[in-house]
């Protein structure tokens, strides 16, 4: 481990992006490392990611998987794998560019010299907002933000982000065992583990665009099965679910 901030991206069947966003991602800065969490990408993602460990000299990790395991699964592995090579910073984003790379340096910022154990790429705060999305997925997700904030008090405007920047202690602090999410809500529960724990989250403006390329993974389903999660994290932190025993 040669830099401090780890870049985590799960991936399938990204061919069309990978390229690009490992090229961006490591272009922003040389603090950053990234490390790619494959799930058999039957397209020939892993290979493109073969290619691109040998031009960056030790700056790209590769996690290759069985199969499609989850979204939060992916994280999970992820971020114990950061932890265990000893990065200070890790940080979240998708592989289809709906995330702006350069974004990274601010949430990064947030997090080394702002105070922030917790910075999150939001798209419902001042300065933020979405680009490219039909009307019907803007409710979607702006609902799915202020039903969880009524649900849970928790103080985050979007909390169903996946952009976002961590201090390694909020991961060490949190059971990562315990976080049960694998799809949309893993965003959600994440973020709720780290308040109940009293860690300070930033939330820092971001413009949300829609894919240009690839397919994406979102649907209805995994929207409600994200909504009905939360519920389920409400009851458990009443029970002291998420409250660190470290």
């Amino acid at each position: 481990m040669s830099n401090q901030v780890l870049v985590i991206i799960p991936t399938y069947n990204e061919i069309e992006n990978i390229s690009d966003i490992i090229h961006a991602v490591l272009g922003q800065s040389s603090d950053f490392d990234m490390l790619i969490v494959d799930d058999n990408s039957p397209d020939g993602t892993v290979n493109i990611v073969k290619e691109l460990q040998q031009k960056f000299d030790n700056r790209i990790h590769l996690l290759q998987r069985a199969g499609k395991m989850g979204l939060g699964t992916a994280y999970i592995e992820g971020f114990k794998f950061g932890l265990a090579k000893g990065y200070q910073y890790l940080c979240e984003m998708d592989a289809d560019f709906s995330h702006n790379p350069a974004d990274l340096l601010r949430l990064y910022d947030a997090c080394l010299n702002k105070g922030a154990d917790l910075a999150v790429g939001s798209r419902y705060i001042k300065g933020g907002g979405l680009k490219d999305w039909p009307w019907i997925r803007r409710v979607l997700s702006k609902g799915a933000s202020i039903y969880v904030k009524i649900i849970t008090s928790m103080p985050v405007q979007d909390s169903t982000a996946g952009f976002k920047c961590y201090h390694k202690d909020v991961l060490n602090t949190i059971n990562l065992d315990k976080i049960k999410c694998k799809g949309y809500a893993f965003q959600i529960e994440m973020k709720y583990a780290a308040f109940l724990n009293n860690f300070k989250i930033v939330e820092v403006p971001i413009i949300f665009k829609d894919r240009e390329k690839g397919t994406s993974k979102m649907s209805g389903r995994i929207i409600f099965e994200a909504l009905k999660g939360v519920i389920t994290m409400k009851i458990n932190s009443l029970k002291g679910y998420y409250k660190s025993e470290k």
